[in-house]
């Protein structure tokens, strides 16, 4: 509790501090704060830097995908878009790039959203085997006979993973491939299969807590296919074949007026990327120590100074250098 008071206390501090003559450059400054966690870390981790090492005045605008790109079509706002899931973005996000509206300036999550078929490592490290789908195939009942999908009825991935079992025949070599009811129960049976070490095969995603949280290993179902993915988006598809999944490019894209008239903070959005798997670490921290995305910032920012110093300009480094130790 000390701790977590002390981180609070800090962010207090920092986001208090009192503004400088680069304010005047920066200006107003308007940015996603969207629903999706990892996003939220994002926005709130730019937004600090902005605010403490470039003196922008930053608002926090409410908002989700879809919203956010026919903000910017109609109105030339918000600034920034912090983590833009493009699959997610479609035609409209295409078009507001060929009409020059928005630029990209980084893939903020490295690869992207990932989405695979898991084991535990404990799984993988006894049975190595099991880290291909030909070895699971042929030894079904050391993953418990069973794969766990992703729920029906709205989760496209459901269809996508049902198709990619019927590709390998997992019904026929005994794996029932069972659909959760909702993205807890998913979540609860791969966290009560790893508290007590058993078996668990399925699909999740990242980057999300509990993929910091436990150490998964990804089997290979083979290489990417783009033609057999997107045929498998068809529940009905006749002959579907298996493909792994693409990872989905998550992007932080600014207005084109926005990157021309602040070309340095520009510059610093385009530093700011996460690795996947670093995004999920912090977001189990967040849960473990119920810290608030405040505190889960501070954290980020208190402990990987070597990273986010490269992302600042001089100045900016040297003021937040005084901020935070260094």
């Amino acid at each position: 509790m000390k701790r977590m008071a002390s981180i609070a206390a800090l962010a207090t501090a920092t986001t208090a501090a009192p503004g400088f003559a680069a304010a005047e450059e920066c200006g107003e400054v308007s940015i996603t704060e969207m629903t999706f966690a990892s996003a939220i870390i994002t926005t709130e981790i730019a937004s600090f830097l902005m605010e403490q090492g470039y003196g922008c005045d930053v608002t926090r605008v409410p908002s989700d995908t879809i919203p956010a790109l026919a903000s910017l079509a109609e109105n030339g706002e918000p600034d920034i878009v912090t983590e833009l899931w493009v699959n997610s973005a479609g035609e409209a996000y295409d078009k507001l790039k060929a009409d020059g509206v928005i630029t990209d300036l980084t893939k903020v999550l490295d690869p992207g959203g990932v989405e695979a078929w898991w084991i535990p490592t404990y799984l993988a490290e006894e049975h190595p085997e099991l880290t291909t789908i030909q070895g699971i195939l042929e030894n079904p009942e050391l993953v418990g006979n069973r794969f766990n999908n992703c729920p029906d009825g709205g989760w496209v991935c459901s269809i996508i993973n049902r198709n990619i079992a019927r590709a390998y025949g997992l019904e026929e070599a005994g794996i029932e491939v069972f659909d959760h009811g909702g993205g807890e129960t998913l979540a609860a049976s791969l966290s009560a299969a790893y508290e007590a070490r058993e078996p668990w095969f399925g699909y999740y995603w990242e980057p999300t807590a509990i993929m910091g949280r436990f150490d998964m290993t990804k089997v290979d179902i083979g290489p990417v296919d783009i033609e057999a993915h997107e045929a498998n988006l068809d529940a009905d598809v006749a002959n579907p074949r298996p493909s792994a999944y693409p990872p989905s490019f998550v992007y932080t894209v600014a207005t084109t007026d926005f990157v021309e008239k602040n070309p340095e903070v520009a510059e610093l959005l385009s530093n700011i990327s996460f690795d996947t798997d670093e995004m999920s670490a912090l977001l189990a921290w967040k849960g473990e120590t119920r810290a608030s995305t405040e505190e889960t910032a501070v954290y980020f920012l208190q402990n990987n100074k070597e990273t986010w110093s490269q992302w600042l300009n001089d100045d900016a480094r040297a003021r937040l250098s005084k901020l935070l130790g260094g």
